[in-house]
C-alpha cells in the first residue's frame, strides 16, 4: 500500500510537470514563499539539535555501544565505507558549487556585508564551511545511527518507521506508516534535485570538453542515458557497483583536488582553509541561529534554509544506506566517520575550489563573477580554462560528475527499493528499475518546470514534513540507547558478581 500509494504521488507530479510545466512551476514557487516565511526558523532550530545531539552521543558513554552483537565485525573496511557515504551523500552537490557558491556569495552577500568586498569574500567561504560541514553530515549521521540503531540491535527491519519503535505514544505508532510513505517522497525529490544539477554540470562540462550545446533537450538526455547506467550498477548490489564506483570516484575526486591545489594559488589555498576554519568555528552559533526579522531579504530562505531542506530530504535515503553498510561500528566511531571527517574533506574541497576561484576574480581578474550570473553549472570550467592542463582538469571533472550522478542514484535505487518492500535489503531489480524511471522522470519534469529554481523549490517543500519525522525519530534513539546501556550495565553487573563469587 505503501508503494502504491508513494509512487502514485510522484508519477502524478511527474506527468504534470510534464504537460503543464508553468502550472506546476507556479504552484511549487507559492509553496516555497509560505514555507520559507513561515517555517524557516523549524529548519535552523532542528539542524541545530541534530548537531548538538550527535556531540553529545560521540563524547558521551553511550558512545561504547556497537551497532550489532558485540562480535560483529564491520563489513567494508574504512575506506570502501568512507567512499560509500561520502559518493552517496554529498558528490554531485560538492562538485556543482564548489566553485559557483562562494562566488555567488561574494557577489550577492549575506545580509549586511557589502558585495564585492575582502569580507563578502571572507564570509563566502566562511558559509561554504557552514553549508557542507558539520550541520548536513549531522543530519544524516543522527538519521542514519537511528535506522542501524534499531535495525542491528533491536533486530528490526531497515525503515524509518522502525526507528520510532521506542516511543510509548499510541497515536505515534498508528500513523507510523505513514513516516515511511514521507521518506520515499522526501527521497525522491532530493535524489531528482540533485540529479537535476547533474545533469546541468555534465552538460556544462559536455560543452567545454567536446562544444556540446547547453541546452534542456542534452540535459534530458542525459538524464535518460545516466539513469540507464545507475540503474544497472543498482541490480549488480552493494558489494560489486556501488563500492567500486565509489572507490575509484573518491580517488578521482583527490587526484582533481591535488591537480588545482598544486597548479592553482597553494599558498593562498592554504591561508583561505585557516582563515575560513577559524571564522566558521568563531561564528558557528551565530550562523546556526542566524534570520532577518528585520530586514528585506531572500538569502537565508534561498541558501541556508534551502540547504538544511535539501540535507533533510536525502536523510532517509542517505541514512538508510549508511545504515546498511555499517553494521559492527560503536556509535562513536559510527558519528566520527559520519560527521568529523567528512566535514573535513568538504572543508578541503571548498577552500581548493572556491579559494582558487576567489582569488582568481578578485587578483586575476578571471571573469568567474559573469559566468556564474550567466550559468552556475559553467563556473567550474571557465576556472580550468584559466589554468594549466585545462582540457584534461575538464574531462576529469565530467567524469566526476557522470560517476557521482551514477553512484548517488543507484545508492538511491537500493534505499528506495528497501523503503518500499517493507525493509528488503535486497529488494527486487524490477523495484530498483521503477524508481529509477519515477525519479529521473522527475528530474526531467523539474527541469522543464523552471531549471535549478524548480529543483530547489521542490526540495524545500517536500522536506519540511519529514523534519518533525527526524525530531520524533531522535526521541525515540535517545530512549532505546538509555534502555541499552542500563541492560548493559546490569549484564556487568551480573558478570562481576559471578567472578566475585568464583574467586571466593
Amino acid at each position: 500500500m505503501q508503494l502504491v500509494f508513494s509512487a502514485g504521488l510522484i508519477l502524478a507530479i511527474v506527468l504534470w510537470g510534464i504537460v503543464s510545466p508553468a502550472s506546476l512551476g507556479k504552484v511549487f514557487d507559492l509553496a516555497l514563499a509560505a514555507t520559507t516565511k513561515n517555517f524557516g526558523w523549524l529548519y535552523l532550530w532542528v539542524v541545530l539539535a541534530l548537531v548538538v545531539f550527535a556531540i553529545i552521543l560521540a563524547v558521551s558513554r553511550y558512545g561504547n555501544l556497537k551497532l550489532g552483537n558485540e562480535d560483529d565485525e564491520p563489513e567494508f573496511s574504512l575506506g570502501s565505507w568512507f567512499a560509500m557515504l561520502f559518493a552517496a551523500g554529498m558528490g554531485i552537490g560538492l562538485v556543482f558549487w564548489g566553485v559557483a557558491e562562494p562566488i555567488s556569495h561574494y557577489m550577492s552577500a549575506p545580509p549586511g556585508i557589502q558585495p564585492g568586498t575582502p569580507e563578502a569574500a571572507n564570509a563566502a567561504m566562511r558559509y561554504g564551511f557552514f553549508h557542507w560541514g558539520l550541520h548536513p553530515w549531522a543530519i544524516y549521521s543522527v538519521v542514519a545511527l537511528a535506522i542501524a540503531f534499531f535495525q542491528y540491535r533491536r533486530q528490526g527491519v531497515a525503515l524509518v518507521s522502525e526507528a520510532t519503535r521506542a516511543l510509548p505514544w499510541r497515536p505515534i505508532q498508528r500513523i507510523s506508516g505513514l513516516f515511511n510513505v514521507l521518506a520515499v517522497i522526501a527521497t525522491a525529490f532530493g535524489v531528482a534535485a540533485s540529479l537535476g544539477m547533474g545533469a546541468l554540470q555534465i552538460n556544462s562540462g559536455l560543452s567545454a570538453v567536446f562544444g556540446l550545446e547547453v541546452s534542456t533537450t542534452a540535459q534530458v538526455c542525459i538524464i535518460v542515458v545516466t539513469t540507464a547506467l545507475f540503474v544497472a550498477s543498482a541490480i549488480s548490489g552493494v558489494t560489486k557497483g556501488i563500492k567500486w564506483l565509489s572507490n575509484f570516484n573518491l580517488l578521482l575526486a583527490g587526484v582533481l583536488t591535488l591537480a588545482v591545489f598544486v597548479l592553482g594559488p597553494t599558498v593562498a589555498i592554504i591561508d583561505t582553509f585557516t582563515n575560513t576554519l577559524g571564522s566558521y568555528m568563531s561564528d558557528f552559533v551565530r550562523m546556526s541561529l542566524r534570520m532577518s526579522p528585520f530586514r528585506e531579504s531572500g538569502w537565508i530562505g534561498g541558501w541556508t534554509v534551502f540547504y538544511w531542506a535539501w540535507w533533510i530530504s536525502w536523510s532517509p535515503f542517505v541514512g538508510l544506506f549508511i545504515a546498511r553498510v555499517s553494521r559492527g561500528r560503536t556509535i562513536r566511531e559510527f558519528i566520527i566517520g559520519t560527521v568529523l571527517v567528512p566535514s573535513l574533506a568538504a572543508f578541503l574541497w571548498f577552500s581548493v575550489f572556491g579559494g582558487t576561484a576567489l582569488y582568481m576574480e578578485i587578483w586575476q581578474g578571471i571573469p568567474l563573477a559573469q559566468a556564474v550570473k550567466a550559468d552556475v553549472s559553467t563556473a567550474l570550467f571557465t576556472m580550468f580554462n584559466a589554468m594549466p592542463m585545462s582540457l584534461v582538469m575538464s574531462t576529469v571533472a565530467t567524469v566526476l560528475v557522470l560517476v557521482f550522478f551514477v553512484t548517488s542514484g543507484d545508492s538511491a535505487m537500493l534505499v528506495l527499493g528497501m523503503m518500499s518492500t517493507g525493509g528488503n535489503p535486497n529488494p527486487p531489480a524490477r523495484t530498483k528499475l521503477m524508481w529509477g524511471v519515477l525519479v529521473a522522470g522527475i528530474a526531467v519534469s523539474l527541469l522543464l518546470a523552471g531549471g535549478l529554481k524548480a529543483v530547489q523549490t521542490a526540495t524545500i517543500v517536500f522536506a519540511l514534513p519529514f523534519a518533525l519525522v527526524i525530531v520524533l525519530m531522535v526521541l525515540s534513539l535517545w530512549r532505546a540507547i538509555r534502555e541499552d546501556w542500563a541492560e548493559e550495565e546490569r549484564k556487568e553487573r551480573q558478570l562481576r558478581r559471578r567472578m566475585r563469587e568464583l574467586m571466593s
